[in-house]
């Protein structure tokens, strides 16, 4: 009798605990339910302003990282082993779709600047094809109401990513989609079609814009926009662009015909040097090489805009291997174009040069220290240890960065970012 007792009393007992444990899973099933169905239904349209940021929730202090403290740069490195959720490009587009709620949530209406920058208005030019997440964070960085920002979207690019990019012009008053578009193809003439087209939009423009300056996907500013005016006035005019005498091997570029051909597939082309030689450039121009990346005085670009013998060169650029790393770089040395660099004039490296910070692997050790984010094809996507390196040396704006390598560093960026606006304002 007793052992039955004792047997149905531990049945009675399992069957208590197995029912405890249905409803707990239970439980915590729906609450995660509830979770995805939350994040589902807010995170399109929850900006980063308004959402706890990743330093913020895994006890990152930027300062930190600024200051190369060893724990914090240690939780860095943990957080980017983790996949790291970013927003996709449909969530851009919907999240602009309703733009009264997008500028309240995203701060747009509550940038303020100074006397100083609001007569010394500048124009962008954004050439993007991809990640809409990262193009907004871009465009919110380098926005203030006074200035112009022309975007040209890649024809290649996906539905998602066009709807994302013509949301933002629609929202933006001072955001537009350039008038003309192209299907851009690697180091070919498209590339730098594709700044002009927007260049010549900005100069139909009614905003009086004193600088135009280009910028791709996987840049950031390393200034704020009061910073930048003021260093910009200090130039009195002149245009900031690398220029360098050709190697011997970046001489092959555009003394050969190169043709498109088929890479992956007809969607995506690239330039193939041919047994062809071009004619010296017209006119005698002295070539010299630089970088995609330009800050020019509206004076300059209305100079390219006019000059038949701009007009010539660019004809002749056309079968040339990533034209726009000599075009402007051969430009700023033209004789009376405004603010010309005499031809004589010493090499302007990239490092003169304030208008990119790029990092070169093969110039690591030697010219700047090492990356601590990853390479692609040679070029650095920088790491959170970079903050530091990146605010003091002397340029405007950082090539390469990427959320998905290092989520940290955009986000002390634009941390940083926001300290040195407001400082500027208060000193205004």
């Amino acid at each position: 009798m007793r052992r039955c007792v004792g047997r149905k009393w531990r049945k009675s007992r399992l069957f208590i605990f197995m029912s405890a444990l249905a409803f707990f899973c239970l439980v915590i099933r729906y609450a995660k339910v509830c979770e995805n169905i939350c994040l589902s239904t807010t995170e399109p349209s929850a900006p980063q302003t308004n959402r706890q940021r990743l330093t913020e929730q895994h006890g990152i202090n930027c300062s930190d990282i600024y200051d190369m403290d060893p724990v914090a740069l240690g939780k860095s490195l943990s957080l980017r082993r983790r996949a790291v959720p970013v927003l996709d490009d449909e969530d851009i587009a919907n999240a602009t779709s309703d733009c009264g709620l997008y500028l309240a949530s995203k701060g747009y209406r509550s940038v303020h600047t100074s006397a100083a920058e609001q007569e010394f208005p500048l124009a962008y030019s954004l050439v993007v094809h991809k990640d809409a997440a990262m193009v907004e964070r871009i465009l919110r960085a380098i926005y203030v109401p006074q200035n112009i920002y022309c975007i040209h979207y890649d024809l290649k690019s996906s539905p998602h990513f066009i709807a994302a990019m013509k949301g933002l012009a629609h929202c933006l008053p001072n955001v537009f989609i350039s008038s003309r578009l192209e299907r851009v193809q690697y180091a070919s003439i498209t590339r730098l079609l594709a700044d002009l087209n927007c260049l010549s939009d900005l100069m139909e423009s009614p905003v009086k814009w004193k600088y135009a300056i280009n910028l791709c996907g996987q840049d950031f500013p390393l200034r704020s926009n009061a910073e930048l005016v003021e260093e910009l006035k200090a130039l009195k005019g002149a245009s900031m662009l690398e220029s360098v005498r050709p190697s011997e091997l970046k001489k092959q570029r555009y003394s050969y015909r190169y043709e498109l051909k088929n890479a992956q597939s007809q969607y995506h082309q690239i330039p193939v040097k041919t047994d062809q030689a071009k004619p010296p450039p017209p006119h005698n121009i002295q070539m010299f090489v630089g970088s995609a990346y330009f800050t020019l005085s509206r004076e300059f670009v209305s100079f390219v805009q006019s000059s038949p013998l701009v007009k010539d060169f660019l004809s002749w650029s056309e079968d040339t291997y990533s034209p726009d790393e000599h075009f402007w770089a051969t430009l700023i040395r033209f004789p009376g174009i405004p603010s010309e660099v005499l031809p004589s004039h010493p090499d302007i490296s990239d490092m003169l040069s304030k208008t990119r910070l790029v990092k070169w692997q093969y110039m690591e050790g030697s010219l700047y220290p090492s990356c601590t984010g990853i390479h692609v094809r040679s070029v650095c996507i920088y790491g959170a240890a970079e903050l530091r390196w990146l605010l003091n040396e002397g340029h405007w704006f950082a090539n390469k960065l990427d959320p998905r390598v290092d989520p940290v560093l955009v986000e002390c960026l634009e941390e940083k970012l926001e300290e040195r606006q407001r400082g500027m304002s208060t000193a205004h």
